[in-house]
């Protein structure tokens, strides 16, 4: 399959060659890699335009930092692929992992794949610290509000890793700016009856201070936006 892989991207100087260069090195794997700088300020943006540009098929630049889910909008009439899965510009999520999304694909009749961070997996370990088991409960609370408004099963609403085939990606007309794509999308799916499947994925989170953008206020942001599609929202 022709996979499309969208790479939102802000201030990430120190992954961005990283994680373009592991996409690169999937063998076996079509892929158009668009990449949307977010009017990056840390010299991302020279990495761009001087190592990347020619090794992609596209690279957006953003004039204003506008959020992921407008940094997605802006690739969509670009898209090629029969699928279309998002990429953190970080190393949190191993590209390696989209044999295992693809596979489901080829095996069921589904319109889209989660990766699940959670699933077969412990949910603490206190090993890596209180934050970062703060952030797994805060994901847990937020995927069962999601599970119940949505009449869903998932275990891991907020991962990166959502692969789609493209005319169903492109039918949930984003409107979201920011982080907020997320909850907009599974709710969009579930007003369309759109059944997700989940795989296990690698996870390697990371802290504020190693470029973690996302807040606890994002959070209730969240949970807004759940409920402003759910219920005040049709196609």
């Amino acid at each position: 399959m022709y996979i499309s892989v969208i790479i939102p991207c802000y201030n990430e100087i120190k992954t961005i060659k990283q994680i373009v260069d592991k996409v690169i090195a999937l063998k076996n794997l079509k892929t158009q890699i668009i990449i949307i700088d977010d009017a990056s300020t840390d010299g991302t943006t020279q990495i761009l335009k001087n190592d990347i540009e020619k090794k992609v098929s596209k690279v957006i630049y953003h004039t204003k930092n506008l959020g992921k889910g407008a940094s997605i909008r802006s690739s969509l009439k670009y898209l090629v692929g029969d699928l279309v899965i998002i990429q953190d510009a970080d190393l949190e999520y191993d590209p390696n992992d989209y044999y295992k999304l693809i596979d489901i694909f080829d095996k069921q009749k589904v319109n889209v794949v989660y990766g699940s961070r959670i699933l077969n997996k412990k949910y603490f370990d206190f090993k890596k610290g209180i934050r970062k088991n703060y952030r797994v409960f805060g994901n847990l609370i937020l995927t069962f509000l999601s599970n119940i408004i949505n009449n869903q099963n998932l275990t891991d609403a907020h991962t990166c890793y959502k692969m789609f085939k493209k005319e169903l990606f492109l039918k949930l007309d984003i409107q979201e700016n920011d982080f907020a794509f997320c909850p907009e999308v599974n709710t969009k799916i579930s007003l369309l009856n759109e059944k997700i499947l989940e795989v296990p994925i690698n996870y390697q989170g990371r802290e504020v201070e190693e470029g973690k953008k996302i807040s606890f206020y994002d959070a209730f942001v969240a949970l807004k936006v759940i409920i402003k599609y759910k219920f005040f929202f049709k196609f």
